[in-house]
């Protein structure tokens, strides 16, 4: 059932926020639904602070408290990741089904995401050399993009 605030067409990902909350006895509030669906749109790593810019431009009366307050419940139920990126604030992806890593620009901040076959096979070795069992990985890289490394030249 849809809260009678929000009309919209809800994607696969929000119908199974919604769920999730039910089950963990939390409502998908007005404010918890539109901080999902400015995280959707942007389809990156967002911090707070532009977070809350982005939801303000929609609802000018969402406060910063309520953006922090919603990223704590959203992070709880497993609905989104914070990413520390070697940066003093941290950074906020709807939690996706990929394995995907990143990539820090340290001069003008760009996070890129990849991909690679290599975390496969660090897995395997890791696994029958040491008998561990790899459960999650993070990898971030930090070092200066490409556009930054061209304006330097």
């Amino acid at each position: 059932m849809q809260d009678s605030s929000n009309t919209r067409r809800l994607s696969d990902f929000q119908k199974g926020a919604r769920a999730v909350m039910r089950s963990g006895g939390r409502r998908m509030t007005q404010q918890r639904g539109l901080l999902l669906d400015v995280m959707e749109a942007a389809e990156g790593h967002l911090d707070a602070d532009e977070l809350y810019r982005l939801a303000r431009q929609q609802d000018p009366r969402i406060s910063l408290s309520t953006v922090y307050r919603t990223l704590l419940v959203l992070k709880d139920h497993g609905l989104i990741e914070e990413l520390h990126l070697s940066e003093e604030h941290h950074h906020y992806e709807i939690k996706g089904t990929d394995e995907h890593y990143h990539v820090v620009c340290r001069q003008c901040g760009g996070v890129e995401e990849f991909t690679s076959e290599l975390t496969a096979q660090l897995r395997a070795d890791l696994l029958q050399q040491t008998g561990f069992q790899v459960e999650a990985m993070d990898i971030d890289i930090s070092g200066r993009c490409a556009r930054c490394r061209a304006a330097a030249a």
